[in-house]
């Protein structure tokens, strides 16, 4: 077989944090002896492609020339991780030896990575490399196969062309073979988890839940071990609203950069529910690394981030929430990069009053000395909890409590209460969550008359509230006025919104 030199190029994408950039795969074939470089601030993933590709490439029953070759990824200075370059490195490879047309390569882009046997295996990130697919134009995009429904999420004019193996990916381009098609995933209509109605108790507790739910409220809940606290926490998602479409497509793309998609289920159809241990470091909560990637705070965007015995969190790590919780975002440079991950979760934090777990139990069983349990419970930092908007006790249940008869409220009637809510906050002109008012935004919805201005004032005297706390304090009664379907926050709303913003626990936390 007579092989023709020529350079070949087949477009592709690198993602960096959540942002795309594009890379043109470049292949030239030049005499000299039989060799394989790859070449554009490649990193040892993409350097290992030349292996792939050679093995990949003649299992497939196609020839590896005796030449130099040179893959060269464009541009140079944007740094390329990963093994989705295999795929397009193939395809140019085979252009360049006119075992491929070139002309099928004019406006396509490719990501894979490439098994020893030419099988293409999935790679993170197709969702975002779909997406800037279609927002560049490109006609067509070739990816593995299990991640042909993901690629499809992004929808646009691209045509998707998901391929099992190399040699398949070429018939698709040649018009040999034919695209696979899926049915299109669909968002349930409701939500399949632990029952809110299974927790005894804890009043108080539930009423915290669903005013979190209906406002995206941030909640901080502390009590002795065992009152229920991680009980109730990992029961908030299921009185959460249902998730639209279009945040459905951005949990999964935030998923699928992290690399914990499921490509089985293509589309992320519940919210998040993510429960970090305590020893986690300040990367993995927010964010990092050489290439920077998402942390648990960005991977639970619109859901629960739940933060069990708080207190034993590194100081430094919980004083990172600051920015997020302020903003909803988290900004992470680097030397080379700088990139920015949505965070507007809802930040559930529960822990103990002391280190034993009984400093103000009545049963009297703490054994902390005074000094130890204030030094605990400083390492939830003033600023954190100064930004945490809801603040509930969670005391040990009492013995009627546990052997009562009575059933509490299921998952199911609390969210309809918390949809009602959220669908009255929409009707008078709202779009946004009311934890994520500013500051004037809060104080034009909450819209206080003279008698609840006068009450505030007084709470501010009383519990010290500083300008953040205050605001806070509107949000959460302009949603507890939303769960009322009040188009007013009276006096009502504000004092129970007053019981969530008082000091907690033995040592006022």
């Amino acid at each position: 077989m007579t092989l023709l030199a020529v350079v070949s190029r087949i477009a592709s994408v690198a993602v960096i944090g959540l942002d795309t950039s594009t890379v043109h795969v470049e292949v030239d074939l030049r005499g000299g002896n039989p060799s394989f470089a790859v070449v554009g601030l490649a990193d040892a993933a993409v350097q290992e492609a030349r292996e792939r590709v050679r093995s990949g490439v003649i299992n497939q029953a196609y020839e590896i020339p005796r030449q130099r070759i040179i893959a060269n990824l464009a541009p140079a200075d944007v740094r390329k991780a990963g093994p989705q370059y295999d795929l397009p490195i193939a395809l140019a490879l085979l252009a360049s030896t006119g075992q491929l047309a070139p002309a099928a390569l004019v406006g396509v882009g490719a990501a894979g990575e490439l098994g020893l046997d030419g099988s293409l295996r999935s790679v993170p990130g197709v969702l975002a490399i779909a997406e800037h697919s279609a927002a560049r134009g490109w006609r067509r995009l070739v990816v593995p196969e299990r991640n042909g429904a993901e690629a499809r999420l992004a929808g646009g004019e691209t045509e998707i062309l998901p391929a099992a193996t190399l040699r398949e990916a070429v018939d698709l381009l040649e018009g040999r073979a034919e695209p696979r098609t899926s049915p299109a995933p669909a968002i349930p209509d409701h939500v399949e988890g632990p029952d809110l109605g299974d927790v005894r108790g804890q009043a108080a507790a539930r009423r915290a839940l669903e005013i979190a739910a209906a406002g995206a409220h941030s909640l901080l809940m502390l009590g002795p071990p065992g009152s229920g606290k991680t009980m109730l926490a990992r029961r908030l998602p299921g009185i959460l609203p249902c998730l639209e479409l279009a945040d459905a497509i951005t949990i999964t793309r935030i998923r699928s950069v992290a690399g914990v998609l499921d490509t089985r289920q293509p589309l992320a159809t519940l919210r998040p529910f993510r429960a970090p241990h305590h020893s986690i470091s300040t990367a993995g909560l927010l964010g990092g690394g050489r290439l920077p990637r998402p942390g648990e705070i960005t991977l639970a965007h619109l859901g629960v981030l739940f933060l069990d015995e708080i207190c034993a969190f590194a100081p430094s790590v919980i004083d990172g929430l600051r920015q997020p919780l302020e903003s909803g975002y988290v900004d992470v440079v680097r030397s080379m990069y700088a990139t920015r991950f949505p965070a507007q979760s809802l930040l559930v934090c529960a822990g103990n009053p002391c280190p034993c777990g009984f400093d103000g139990d009545l049963g009297g069983r703490c054994v902390c000395p005074p000094a130890r349990a204030e030094a605990y419970r400083a390492r939830l930092s003033g600023p954190v909890a100064d930004r945490i908007d809801l603040r509930v006790d969670v005391p040990r249940l009492s013995r009627d409590e546990l052997t009562g008869e009575r059933a509490p409220q299921t998952s199911a009637v609390v969210r309809e209460r918390v949809a009602a809510a959220v669908t009255f906050r929409q009707a008078r002109g709202q779009r946004v969550a009311n934890a994520r008012l500013g500051p004037v935004a809060a104080r034009a919805a909450a819209a206080l008359d003279s008698g609840g201005m006068a009450l505030a004032g007084r709470a501010v005297d009383r519990l010290g509230l500083t300008a953040r706390g205050f605001d806070r304090l509107l949000r959460v009664a302009r949603t507890i006025a939303d769960l009322s379907c009040s188009e007013r926050v009276t006096n009502d709303h504000l004092l129970e919104a007053l019981s969530f913003r008082a000091p907690i626990g033995a040592g006022g936390l």
